[in-house]
């Protein structure tokens, strides 16, 4: 409701308005793809399942509510955003933090991730470029499974990593419907984006991690 029911107050408010609205960006999520394994995926790939996937494609429907009134409709489907300020990244260094860090689930499951800096020019970039429309893939050219992901964040945390993983039934029993995020598999491209001709800040894992704990 609250993706699907604001989109719609805020277009009911342009049509009683009359507001010369020409472009509309939604927030929307790669988690409109679902669990898909090693699947690469693209804006042209199906949704998946479940509630993640169910909540992004109502959601997309809800914005995409303005190409009737003739307005620019731009979906971006954000990765995981790396930011020193908070956000998925500071629940994810705790454990490592207290020297229990080790890969979740199989360790295979791939991580669409992309730096703070670059949703904030992706986002200026589809305000500004008027030939932007439909979906964009919101995530850095080179996904990182999350083995490679947790040893990376602890080689810039200088702490161990443990060379066993957590089984998921564990995650399941301590985040509950919420352990589905850690371990789903998300192998998502970006190629339409660089189509645009939008140039990444942040391409490599690595170099991402050590411009935050710089």
């Amino acid at each position: 409701d609250s993706r699907v029911l604001s989109g719609q107050l805020l277009y009911k408010t342009i049509k009683e308005n009359n507001a010369p609205i020409k472009t509309f960006i939604s927030a929307s999520a790669v988690g409109f793809y679902g669990d898909r394994g090693e699947e690469i995926l693209t804006e042209e790939s199906e949704s998946g399942r479940g509630f993640l996937s169910e909540c992004c494609i109502k959601w997309e429907h809800a914005a995409d509510e303005g190409i009737a009134l003739g307005i620019r409709v731009v979906k971006i489907r954000i990765g995981l955003i790396l930011s020193k300020d908070g956000g998925a990244l500071a629940s994810m260094e705790k454990p490592i933090k207290y020297f229990v860090g080790s890969p979740l689930g199989s360790g295979k499951q791939w991580m669409p991730w992309i730096h703070l800096d670059d949703i904030v020019k992706i986002f200026t970039k589809a305000a500004e470029d008027e030939q932007m429309a439909g979906p964009y893939n919101a995530c850095a050219p080179f996904p990182a499974t999350n083995k490679l992901f947790t040893k990376a964040l602890a080689n810039q945390l200088i702490s161990p990593v443990w060379p066993f993983n957590v089984p998921g039934f564990v995650l399941n029993v301590i985040l509950g419907e919420m352990s589905i995020l850690p371990l789903m598999s998300n192998h998502t491209k970006a190629d339409k984006l660089l189509q645009t001709g939008y140039e990444f800040s942040y391409t490599n894992i690595d170099n991402a991690l050590a411009s935050i704990y710089k």
